[in-house]
C-alpha cells in the first residue's frame, strides 16, 4: 500500500462544473509534441486489447497493479438519447500512458451485487484506494438499493476489488457496523485515506447531523473493515476527496463541506491523527471547491479555494499567508505539469486555464489556456501522471449530447507546461458492447 506524503488532487463538490460551448480544432495532431513524443490520435473504438497482468503495485487507480496508472469513467455515451446508462468505464494505462484499446465495462449486469434479487439501476464509481491491501487498487461504486423509507436505509456502496487482470468478479457490500452509523441518512459519500497512520486505507462515508463514520483499513474480501467506532462529531455533512496528510504528520486529514452540489458552501480539514479523522478542524473560507497542492511559497502543502468570483489562497495549511487571483475558481486541480517540484493550479469555470506557480505562489501572470479537442462542453476528469515520466497530465473530455464525447490526454511539459496538442484522443463510446 502506497504511504501517502503529500497527494496533488482537487476536491469536487458534487460534479465538475462545466465549460459550456468551448470550440476547438479537432482531436490530435501531426508532428511530434512539446513533450517529445508523437502523438497518436484514436478514432471512436481502438481494437480491444488484453488488460496488462500485473503482480501488485503502489500506485494510485492501478487496478491491475502493473505500475501504471488506470482511468475511470462515469456516464459513458448512450447508443442513442434514450438508452440507459452502459456501466463504469476503466481504461487501462501502459509504459506509454493509456491505452484505450486494453478497456473494461463494468456494469450492473456483470458486476453488481444483487439486494433482494433485485440488481441496482445506478452503478457509479466514487472512491477507489486499496482496501484489502493486496497491492491493486479497488473500486468503491454507489448503487440504489431497494428501500421502502421505513427506518434505516441499506448501505449503498459495493467493492470491486482489484486483481492481476483488473477489475472481476462481482462486487460486494460494504458493511458499516451499526455501532458506526448515526441517523436514518443514506451512508455515501466515501472518502479513502490512512486517516489514522497505520498505512492502511481506511474510509470515512457520510451518516447525517454533523456525523461521519470511520471505518478503519484493511477490509475483508466480504467488504467490512478491520474496526469501527462510534460515528464521528465533523463540522459539516459532506466528505470530500482527496484526504490530503496537510501538514506532514504522517495521518491524511479529511475535507468535510457543509453542503452537497456544485455551490458554495463552508469547508473545513478535520486534521487525523492515531484515532483517525478526530482532531482540530481549519476552517477554509466558503467556496465551490477545493484543490491542494505545493505551489512554492513554502514548503508545506497549500490550499485553493474558488468562488464565482476569484481563487482565494492559503499557503502552508494551517499557516496565516493568504492571496486572492481574480480569476474564477468554480472547478479547481492542482498538478505539477512541468516536474519542477511545485504544482501548477488548474481553473475550469467558462475557460480551461493553467496558473503558474513560483517562489511568490501562485500567480496568473503567463497562465496557459487550454483549447479542448473538440466542440462542446467540457470538463476536466484528471490531472495525474499517467505515462510515467515525473510530470502530471492533464485529462478532459467533451460532450456533444448524450451520444458523442472526446476524451484527450495533453501531456505536462517542461516548456509551455502543457502539450499544445493532444497526444491521445478517443471516445467512450468504445465501450458500448465492451462488457468484461
Amino acid at each position: 500500500m502506497e504511504k501517502r506524503g503529500i497527494r496533488v488532487a482537487s476536491a469536487v463538490a458534487g460534479c465538475a462544473l462545466l465549460l459550456a460551448g468551448c470550440g476547438g480544432p479537432g482531436g490530435g495532431g501531426d508532428g511530434a509534441d512539446s513533450a517529445g513524443r508523437e502523438p497518436v490520435t484514436v478514432a471512436k473504438a481502438p481494437a480491444r486489447v488484453p488488460v496488462p497482468l500485473g503482480r501488485g503495485s503502489k500506485v494510485d487507480s492501478d487496478f491491475n497493479g502493473d505500475g501504471h496508472r488506470d482511468l475511470v469513467l462515469n456516464d459513458l455515451v448512450k447508443r442513442d438519447t434514450h438508452g440507459d446508462d452502459a456501466g463504469i468505464g476503466i481504461v487501462y494505462g501502459s509504459g506509454r500512458g493509456l491505452a484505450p484499446g486494453a478497456r473494461q465495462l463494468l456494469s450492473t449486469a456483470q458486476h453488481a451485487a444483487a439486494t433482494e434479487g433485485q440488481l441496482p439501476a445506478v452503478f457509479d464509481a466514487e472512491a477507489s484506494c486499496d482496501l484489502d491491501e493486496d497491492g491493486f487498487t479497488d473500486l468503491v461504486v454507489s448503487t440504489d438499493p431497494p428501500y421502502d423509507g421505513q427506518g434505516r436505509p441499506p448501505v449503498p456502496l459495493q467493492i470491486l476489488f482489484g486483481s492481476s487482470r483488473g477489475l472481476s468478479g462481482k462486487a460486494v457490500k460494504l458493511t458499516i457496523p451499526a455501532q458506526a452509523r448515526f441517523g436514518n441518512d443514506w451512508p455515501d459519500q466515501p472518502v479513502c485515506g490512512d486517516f489514522n497512520g497505520d498505512e492502511a486505507d481506511d474510509l470515512v462515508v457520510h451518516a447525517s447531523d454533523g456525523q461521519l463514520s470511520y471505518l478503519r483499513g484493511p477490509f475483508t474480501r466480504k467488504g467490512a473493515p478491520k474496526a469501527a467506532g462510534a460515528p464521528l462529531a465533523s463540522p459539516g455533512n459532506v466528505p470530500t476527496s482527496p484526504a490530503v496528510d496537510i501538514d506532514g504528520d504522517g495521518y491524511d486529514d479529511l475535507l468535510v463541506r457543509t453542503a452537497e452540489g456544485a455551490g458554495a458552501s463552508e469547508s473545513s480539514l478535520v486534521l487525523g491523527g492515531p484515532t483517525g479523522p478526530a482532531g482540530d478542524a481549519i476552517a477554509l473560507p466558503k467556496g465551490v471547491d477545493v484543490a491542494f497542492g505545493q505551489f512554492g511559497r513554502g514548503k508545506g502543502l497549500d490550499a485553493a479555494i474558488g468562488t464565482m468570483r476569484a481563487t482565494a489562497l492559503r499557503y502552508e495549511v494551517p499557516g496565516t499567508q493568504r492571496g486572492e487571483l481574480a480569476v474564477a475558481g468554480t472547478v479547481l486541480d492542482a498538478g505539477d505539469f512541468d516536474g519542477d517540484g511545485t504544482g501548477e493550479l488548474v481553473s475550469s469555470g467558462s475557460r480551461l486555464r493553467i496558473l503558474r506557480s513560483g517562489s511568490g505562489g501562485v500567480s496568473a501572470t503567463g497562465m496557459v489556456t487550454v483549447q479542448p479537442p473538440a466542440p462542446g462542453t467540457t470538463r476536466v476528469l484528471a490531472v495525474a501522471d499517467f505515462d510515467g515520466d515525473a510530470r502530471a497530465d492533464l485529462v478532459v473530455r467533451t460532450y456533444r449530447g448524450d451520444t458523442k464525447d472526446t476524451v484527450a490526454v495533453y501531456p505536462g511539459a517542461k516548456k509551455g507546461l502543457l502539450a499544445r496538442e493532444p497526444a491521445l484522443t478517443f471516445s467512450t463510446s468504445g465501450f458500448l458492447g465492451a462488457e468484461g
